[in-house]
């Protein structure tokens, strides 16, 4: 028996899915791949066991959130941009102008505000789920998704309609 049967299923079914929630964490698309690439290493080495529990999404998106803000915790590395990104090029429409303004917003807030408003607006996950994957209370992830919402509305005022704590309609604009 292969040690890791059903692994390479479970990866070629979820890596758009693990790569997108991975670029929304960073920002950048190579360190999206490096951080995915890292945290399936580690799950490769578990997969038994995890197979077994039958739930190795929850694992790997946990992990993928614990070695993002891990990354971020050691700002000295020159791997992980400290500053904000670069400017970059885009088209005239009023979307990517919001994916603009919110990429350069999503890249100024702490990591663990940013992964609330991964799981909670670009997963779709109930604050329950949340705060399962981040191993926190169901109020931990209401605050800090008020005070991540509130950061952004100041980082980007253009996209402040977009933003509602309470409503989650504005959720469907910022996933555009």
């Amino acid at each position: 028996m292969d040690r890791y049967e059903g692994f390479r299923e479970f990866v070629g079914a979820r890596q758009h899915s693990l790569m997108y929630s991975a670029y929304l964490l960073t920002g950048d698309s190579h360190l999206a791949e490096d951080l995915l690439q890292n945290v399936l290493v580690k799950v490769a080495r578990h997969w038994p066991k995890l197979a077994r529990s039958g739930n190795p999404e929850a694992y790997t998106r946990k992990a993928l959130i614990n070695e993002h803000i891990s990354w971020r915790r050691r700002r000295k590395s020159a791997e992980y941009p400290q500053e904000d990104p670069p400017e970059q090029g885009h088209d005239p429409g009023d979307d990517t102008l919001h994916r603009v303004a919110l990429q350069r917003a999503l890249a100024r807030l702490t990591p663990r505000q940013r992964a609330v408003v991964v799981l909670r607006f670009y997963e779709d996950r109930s604050v329950e789920e949340t705060a399962g994957l981040l191993g926190c209370s169901t109020g931990t992830v209401k605050s800090q998704t008020h005070h991540a919402l509130g950061r952004l509305r100041s980082l980007a005022p253009e996209l402040a309609h977009l933003l509602h704590d309470t409503d989650t309609a504005g959720a469907e604009e910022i996933r555009r």
